[in-house]
């Protein structure tokens, strides 16, 4: 039952961080009256420090933000830098390898999320959306089968009830509210743990790659080692669940000895101190974090970012898959509400889009660890990746511009497994070839469809919100699928072109 005396907006947001933040700027943009509530107070302390390109001249373009990023001063990330298997020399990718993320998209930042998330929230804001902090959402109301409202707790602890179009559960991986859209399934694939601190004094690479994130293998799983500022770094273990056993007892003892089974990481930190006050204090651990909703929307609501899903963060997909999502779902209410598309064919779009975008990471990340395990070693040992000469970058691009993934079937395990096979003995003999040239050319990875497809999607975000209605137009990525409109915020039946 809804209380007769419940406040009413247009659309509620459930958590102010990047997906609720940038569909509250989305829906507000049209005129929409839009309500954010956040549990907590900002700043506040959130891991997922490693952005993508596609986030920032993409989605935080369409917003209008992007221009407050730059002038954050966060750290440039012109690519990623890893170090796999046994060979000394680390190789590195550079994001401006693509004609689509040159000049002065072709690199990322590196954010304390306290500051980023903060700038993306009060530009909501700024935008119209109303904020409310330190509001915990309790539960939604319904009317019938539809969702039409929740009910929170105010600053003082009074429960309060508000009415709306749509709910949108943007409240992360800690969410509740995803069990009234459906449930969660975790991977038996990726059942693995992150241990993670911050240190003071770590090394750096060498320039220009010295914002890089750097990503080192060691034998028990993987290091994430990202340069927030000069001196400020993020490091963090990623170790497989059944050798849960060394994240045991004391968290700092915990890394410490990890760390010492990583020479590169060790070698990078031995003049560094740990953080041990303020929000970069404690050591935390995160447990069995890759997972799916069985379903991300109902009449009335919808799931973006963690509250929908998540997967293993080694390229850094978090915050990327948290606005994609974001800006997927504000199309979907945008046109819903403008009355240009019925809602099952609007949220259809959300959906298949989202799926597909999370499938093709997952896929990806597969086919690394898979071709790790079947090895009995790391699937990077003993190669060396150089930069690609322009012939090369002109095939690569090419090559990527031409592709397209289509849906995998994540609720179908046959048809997942059947699709996972063949890609990863396609990937397995791609990186065969860099081995036996010596890793003189990037280029046999890059004809691996599972590397083509996870480029291809961040690409096409990014050239939308700087070109607008001059891009070229766009295909249905699903057959009888919408497309965006020429400004991005809705989706549009796809004019029928006339028969030659």
């Amino acid at each position: 039952m809804i209380p007769a005396n419940a406040e009413e907006v247009d659309v509620v947001v459930v958590g102010g961080g990047p997906g609720g933040s940038t569909l509250a700027s989305l829906i507000a943009m049209q005129g929409t009256r839009v309500l954010v509530l956040e549990k907590e107070t900002f700043p506040r302390y959130q891991i997922g420090e490693s952005l993508l390109p596609s986030t920032i001249h993409g989605v935080c373009r369409l917003t209008g933000v992007n221009e407050k990023l730059a002038k954050a001063g966060f750290t440039h990330k012109l690519g990623g830098t890893f170090k796999w298997g046994a060979n000394p020399e680390p190789w590195t990718f550079a994001f401006g390898v693509s004609p689509k993320m040159t000049g002065e998209t072709s690199h990322a930042y590196q954010v304390e999320r306290s500051t980023f998330d903060k700038i993306l929230l009060d530009h909501a804001r700024e935008l119209g959306a109303v904020v409310r902090e330190n509001c915990a959402v309790t539960g939604v109301l319904t009317t019938g089968d539809r969702v039409s409202g929740v009910t929170y707790t105010d600053p003082d602890g009074a429960e309060r009830s508000v009415r709306a179009k749509y709910v949108v559960d943007a409240s992360g991986n800690k969410s509740r509210l995803y069990r009234d859209v459906g449930t969660r399934e975790y991977s038996e694939f990726f059942r693995n743990l992150a241990i993670f601190g911050y240190f003071e004094g770590g090394k750096r690479l060498p320039a220009p790659r010295s914002g890089n994130i750097l990503s080192v293998a060691f034998d028990g799983g993987w290091f994430w080692y990202i340069p927030l500022s000069d001196s400020l770094t993020s490091v963090g273990a990623v170790v497989r669940r059944e050798l849960a056993d060394q994240v045991q007892g004391d968290p700092e003892e915990s890394l410490s000895a990890l760390i010492a089974q990583c020479p590169l990481i060790s070698e990078y930190l031995s003049d560094a101190t740990r953080v041990t006050e303020g929000r970069y204090g404690e050591i935390r651990i995160r447990k069995d974090y890759s997972y799916h909703n069985t379903k991300v929307w109902r009449p009335g609501m919808v799931l973006v970012g963690d509250a929908a899903c998540f997967i293993d963060p080694v390229f850094s997909s978090g915050v990327h898959l948290a606005t994609y999502s974001a800006l997927l779902a504000a199309r979907s209410i945008n046109s819903v509400l403008a009355g240009t598309l019925d809602e099952a064919t609007a949220f259809r779009e959300f959906e298949l889009r989202y799926r597909r975008e999370f499938s093709v990471f997952y896929e990806f990340l597969m086919s690394f660890y898979d071709l790790h395990e079947s090895e009995d070693s790391y699937f990077w040992a003993a190669k060396k990746i150089t930069k690609t000469t322009s012939s090369e970058l002109e095939s690569f691009v090419d090559l990527v511009g031409g592709v397209s993934s289509g849906e995998a079937a994540l609720s179908n395990a046959d048809v997942l497994a059947k699709r996972f096979k063949g890609e990863s003995r396609e990937f397995a003999g791609a990186v065969d070839e860099i081995i036996a040239n010596k890793g003189q050319s990037m280029l046999p990875l890059f004809r691996s469809s599972v590397v083509r497809q996870a480029m291809r999607e961040g690409g096409q975000v990014q050239s939308h919100a700087i070109l607008g209605e001059d891009v070229e137009g766009e295909p249905p990525v699903f057959e009888g699928g919408l497309v965006p409109s020429g400004d991005g915020m809705f989706w549009v039946v796809p004019e029928s072109k006339p028969a030659p």
